[in-house]
């Protein structure tokens, strides 16, 4: 129906300029229209341009009462009634249990353990859940020990990904007997996969000591992956030639008590709370660590009288990546919260329940049909 119409004389770049002035759930309809807008729209060249929104957030839950004890769900952010892809990625091969640990631009990484052993690591998968696209990556000799690992992925710049494994102490099999007790787990080394070589490269970590706990909110921008780490940001270039290791703004007011790195509106966040506030702020540089504020909110303005219990407990799990919007899970029932930084609302979204546990993954929808080597 198009064809033969003014829209059909207009050049791709023109097109995907227009397509990326719409709001984000107009870009996923635009996907609807025609084979070519789908692939204008999902092509790497355009892929900036395309307003990015979060989709929901996959999370897992565990019930020694329900079978399967262990669960995986998807919350959608929208009013849909059905979750708007598969939680249990049905289209990945069979293997016992599958984890999901991270996620970077509309891509999952998981673990897969072999059906034979329960306890034995098989595996990592690389998937896209919106066209079922999937990739095996080989596990190295320690990846069933490893505790951190993250994925590194950018469809505007290529179809291809990096996974990263940080390995510590433990996972290199030093004695408990023989760990410094006052850097227990700290990082030792780093495995890097890339899927453009189909290998995995090792390297030691010169910097430090440092240690990132197993659920650090992570993130991928401007082509360095950040993790938070024990009252610093650990940043580090796709090569793993390069790292950072940039302090936070302020020093956690206890030792289990880290922040969360986002980013968003073109600029890289750490947001952390204390006894009686949350703050957020901006990363202005490397070099010098510098730290901007960008927004403070007492307990009691977040929460209210009516909510104040849910500051005795919560956790920022992201930050939307067009709007200054947060997204808090507190609470024993880990209720689902957005606050609007702008606009000092907050809003309960959906209760997730008591038997939901971290990551909380962000998804962003991917349509792009490539993936390196893909099944």
């Amino acid at each position: 129906r198009l064809k033969g119409s003014p829209v059909s004389k207009l050049t791709d770049d023109i097109l995907a300029d227009i397509i990326s002035r719409v709001p984000y759930k107009s870009t996923c309809c635009c996907q609807c229209v025609s084979t070519r807008w789908r692939d204008l729209i999902s092509h790497r060249e355009h892929q900036k341009k395309m307003p990015q929104s979060i989709a929901g957030f996959f999370h897992e839950g565990s019930n020694a009462f329900r079978s399967p004890r262990n669960a995986r769900y998807f919350t959608n952010l929208s009013r849909q009634r059905y979750p708007l892809v598969d939680p249990s990625l049905s289209f990945l091969p069979d293997c016992e249990r599958l984890d999901i640990l991270d996620g970077c631009n509309g891509l999952l990484l998981c673990h897969c353990w072999m059906a034979v052993d329960p306890m034995a690591f098989y595996y990592y998968v690389v998937c896209n859940p919106t066209t079922g696209k999937w990739v095996a990556v080989p596990a190295t000799d320690g990846s069933s020990m490893v505790s951190v690992a993250r994925l590194v992925f950018d469809p505007a710049v290529s179809s291809h990904f990096q996974v990263f494994e940080f390995i510590d102490e433990q996972s290199r099999g030093i004695a408990e007997d023989e760990l410094d007790a006052d850097c227990c787990g700290r990082i030792e080394a780093l495995a890097i996969y890339s899927s453009k070589t189909g290998a995995w490269k090792y390297q030691t970590v010169e910097h430090g000591p440092f240690v990132i706990p197993e659920n650090s909110v992570s993130a991928f921008f401007n082509g360095i992956l950040h993790l938070p780490a024990y009252e610093c940001v650990v940043a580090v270039d796709v090569e793993g030639a390069n790292w950072w290791l940039v302090d936070v703004p302020e020093p956690p007011y206890y030792a289990d008590c880290i922040g969360g790195v986002f980013p968003s509106q073109g600029h890289l966040y750490f947001a952390e709370s204390d006894r009686s506030k949350l703050s957020v702020w901006v990363l202005e540089d490397y070099v010098t660590g510098k730290w901007t504020l960008k927004h403070n909110v007492s307990h009691l303005h977040l929460f209210g009288r009516e909510y104040s219990s849910f500051a005795d407990y919560y956790s920022v799990i992201s930050i939307h990546p067009e709007h200054g919007l947060i997204f808090i899970v507190s609470g024993e029932e880990k209720t689902l919260m957005s606050y609007d930084m702008d606009s000092g609302e907050l809003c309960i979204l959906r209760q997730l329940g008591w038997e939901c546990r971290p990551p909380y993954v962000p998804y962003v929808r991917l349509f792009s049909e490539s993936l390196g080597d893909e099944n």
